[in-house]
């Protein structure tokens, strides 16, 4: 066996038939001449970082992370650092983070991907001692996390995200000032502050159109519609993928700080942290080495993904 020694971080709720995907990784990575792969499975009390850690300890050089946001999320904050890979295998209604990379919800996708050997150095946003690879957020976006039920996640997957949004339209927006890089606060009145180092969202629709994983900088999104009206025509402008987008300013920082007067919900990478009056961010540059489609060096993190997923479904 030549390959790399590795490791899956498996969230058990989140995979219908975990005995099936062991079976796709093991001989997925027999036929490439990889070793066994070592298995972990999350907890509720320990969503994944842990047990990265252990792999990382026990000599893994890639680490499969298999489940949702939260598990990928602690994985990722594991790994940031070293010199150890991360794999995504989505599952469940799949990812951010799969959603950059193009793998939709196929695991067999995401295998091949490593396989391949695509790797990139990826900046990583870091919250106190969390980590976020895609889009950190308050406001409105984690009240649709929030208000966006498992079940319904279940059975329609992302477009369930529309449901928790629909609550949320015309609430009142926050009250905030943002810090960019320890510059002047800047008072705004957005629904919600969007934070991103790559810059899709669920469904591959792209909300950051210039941001870049491994430029040291992350995009600051204010979004600010006051009505159904502007509401439509800013998801209008996104979904067409338009250069000026009413209602949303966007700026670059590798420091960036939002302070409320009151508290508000935050979100990771589609996963809710605790609510809070503050999210005070900054960057670590270049810190994840991340597995990625062919060509690795493309800006674009789903560059040919497709043609992975048909080479995984043809071996």
């Amino acid at each position: 066996m030549t390959g790399p020694r590795s490791a899956v971080v498996v969230n058990p709720s989140k995979v219908a038939d975990v005995d099936q995907l062991r079976r796709t990784i093991s001989s997925g990575l027999s036929k490439a001449g990889w070793p066994a792969p070592a298995w972990y499975e999350t907890t509720p009390g320990d969503p994944g970082r842990g047990q990265a850690r252990r792999a990382v300890a026990e000599g893994a050089e890639l680490v499969f992370a298999c489940g949702g946001d939260g598990t990928v999320t602690a994985v990722a904050t594991a790994l940031t650092g070293t010199d150890v890979a991360l794999a995504v295998l989505p599952a469940g209604t799949g990812n951010l983070l799969a959603a950059n990379l193009g793998l939709g919800t196929d695991p067999a996708a995401g295998l091949q991907v490593a396989l391949e050997g695509g790797r990139r150095r990826i900046d990583v946003g870091v919250i106190d001692d969390q980590c976020f690879v895609v889009m950190a957020g308050m406001g409105f976006d984690a009240m649709m996390l929030q208000d966006t039920s498992e079940r319904a996640k279940k059975h329609i997957g992302w477009p369930a995200y529309v449901f928790g949004a629909a609550k949320h339209l015309l609430d009142r927006p926050m009250r905030v000032r943002i810090r960019l890089d320890g510059g002047a606060p800047m008072p705004r009145r957005p629904r919600t502050v969007i934070v991103g180092n790559v810059g899709r969202l669920q469904g591959g629709v792209r909300l950051l159109k210039r941001a870049a994983p491994d430029d040291g900088q992350l995009d600051v999104a204010v979004i600010s519609p006051n009505n159904l009206f502007s509401w439509a025509r800013l998801i209008a402008a996104v979904a067409s993928r338009r250069e000026r987008v009413p209602k949303m300013e966007t700026f670059t920082a590798s420091r960036v700080e939002i302070y409320s007067n009151r508290a508000q919900p935050r979100q990771l990478d589609g996963d809710l942290i605790a609510p809070g009056k503050a999210m005070k961010i900054s960057v670590r540059h270049r810190a994840l080495l991340l597995c990625v489609p062919q060509p690795d060096a493309d800006p674009d993190l789903a560059h040919d993904a497709s043609a992975a997923a048909r080479r995984a479904h043809r071996s």
